[in-house]
């Protein structure tokens, strides 16, 4: 039987839709119309369904949920729009409505609850993480990364996406792609609970350690609380904090939000912070949303939108605490910079990472074909849509490939690992790290190319 497809809690608002006027700007910006080519896969086309279903001239079927599926959420229709469409509350409450109403396959159930079950959770994760630390070296082996293929290990990649496996191998297969380097030093490091400034006090900065992050990245968080350190903030990391949230947020599994929403403000609120310092792009954007998460809850409305407004991504607060305190030592270095989607996009925070990059002498950023396109990580994107985000994922690693640089920066952990993968896959490894990183390694006057 066809469901209906929106039911009134909090469907898409129609006010926010009727904003679109259909012009097509936003077409070339779309990752999955640039692929494709299909109306219903560009933003344009998403939001015509959305009014489609509120008007109940369509049904929640499964070619009505696909075409919201293959939507990473990049919000490069944002940037475009010149009408201000507000693309990111459409597709939230068009993906809650989804994840509520359409009867996914048990499989598709499974594999989406067992990432929900896993990666907001760091001590499920960390455990989940202990055979790459073990095995990490063979996996990478088998997956190609110096661009051969492998055979010998027997069950490769590419045999776990043939039709002849069960219907969730290629996105087991995707996971297996995307596992990081890990090792028992970054699964088990730690960030100081509070880190003094360098000198007289500037600002007080709560840091958000992250899921994948904390566990995966570690140094990106060593390196925030160094710079932030020799800039002259007192850093406080609440060592109870968990997940922000984003992950569901972005799913359309909004209680789960709301709920991870409440208890990083508590824990924040308690520590008493002037700035919130985020790493990763998609956390931060959804920590400055908290305000409109939380709007219809009288307890923690005014407390999220107090919360939102001192979040802050780390080169932000860069940027915000002016003339630097802190000496920069020469790094000769050719950086292609990849705007991550949730900082350049869904916050418009383009300039400070460039700014950044730009105060280190001897720091060049090679401008590179598609930089405004998405990657293809795009929270879980890659795992539960692996194929569009395996092409677009080597699109992009072709396009930096092509000015040759020495490394590529990015401001998010899954950028990161999804560039990794795809630059592995065309024979192209290169250093790939946060820009904190590079400036972390400019004030301390090491060689960042070495790492």
């Amino acid at each position: 039987m066809k469901v209906a497809a929106f039911d009134a809690i909090h469907p898409p608002d129609p006010a926010l839709i009727d904003k679109c006027v259909h012009c097509g700007f936003c077409l070339p910006s779309c990752p999955t119309y640039v692929l494709w080519g299909e109306e219903m896969d560009s933003p344009r086309g998403r939001i015509y369904l959305m009014k489609a279903a509120l008007d109940g001239r369509t049904e929640m079927t499964p070619a009505f949920v696909s075409h919201f599926d293959a939507c990473l959420g990049c919000m490069g229709c944002v940037t475009s729009c010149p009408s201000g469409v507000q693309y990111a509350p459409l597709i939230e409450a068009t993906r809650a409505q989804i994840e509520r109403r359409y009867p996914r396959s048990f499989a598709d159930r499974l594999f989406r609850g067992a990432i929900f079950a896993l990666f907001p959770y760091p001590a499920r994760l960390r455990i989940a993480l202990m055979p790459l630390a073990l095995f990490g070296r063979m996996i990478r082996k088998n997956r190609g990364d110096h661009g051969e293929r492998r055979e010998k290990y027997g069950l490769t990649l590419r045999s776990w996406r043939s039709p002849r496996f069960f219907p969730i191998a290629a996105r087991l297969g995707a996971m297996l792609s995307l596992a990081p380097k890990v090792t028992w030093r970054s699964l088990f490091a730690s960030t100081a609970a509070r880190t003094p400034a360098v000198g007289p006090p500037r600002l007080t900065v709560g840091l958000l350690t992250g899921c994948v992050q904390r566990l995966v990245f570690p140094r990106v968080n060593a390196a925030t609380v160094n710079v932030l350190s020799a800039e002259g903030c007192d850093v406080l990391a609440p060592p109870e904090q968990g997940c922000c949230g984003a992950l569901a947020l972005h799913a359309g599994r909004i209680d789960e939000a709301r709920a991870f929403a409440r208890r990083t403000i508590e824990v924040f609120e308690r520590v008493g912070v002037q700035r919130i310092a985020v790493n990763a792009a998609g956390c931060g954007s959804s920590m400055k949303e908290y305000g409109q998460l939380l709007a219809d809850d009288p307890a923690w409305a005014d407390r999220a939108r107090a919360f939102s407004a001192r979040v802050r991504d780390v080169t932000e607060i860069v940027s915000e605490l002016g003339p630097s305190r802190a000496p920069r030592h020469p790094l000769p270095l050719r950086v292609a910079y990849h705007d991550a989607c949730h900082l350049a996009h869904a916050q418009g925070v383009r300039q400070p990472p460039r700014d950044l990059l730009r105060s280190i002498p001897g720091v060049e950023i090679l401008p590179f074909a598609e930089q405004e396109i998405c990657c293809g990580s795009a929270g879980i994107y890659n795992l539960v849509e692996p194929d569009a985000a395996r092409e677009l994922g080597e699109r992009k690693a072709g396009h930096i490939d092509a000015v040759s640089p020495d490394l590529i920066a990015t401001a998010n952990p899954g950028c990161m690992l999804q560039m990794a993968t795809a630059s592995a896959r065309l024979g192209r490894v290169r250093p790939i790290c946060h820009p904190i990183e590079i400036l972390d390694a400019s004030i301390r006057g090491v060689d960042l190319v070495e790492m």
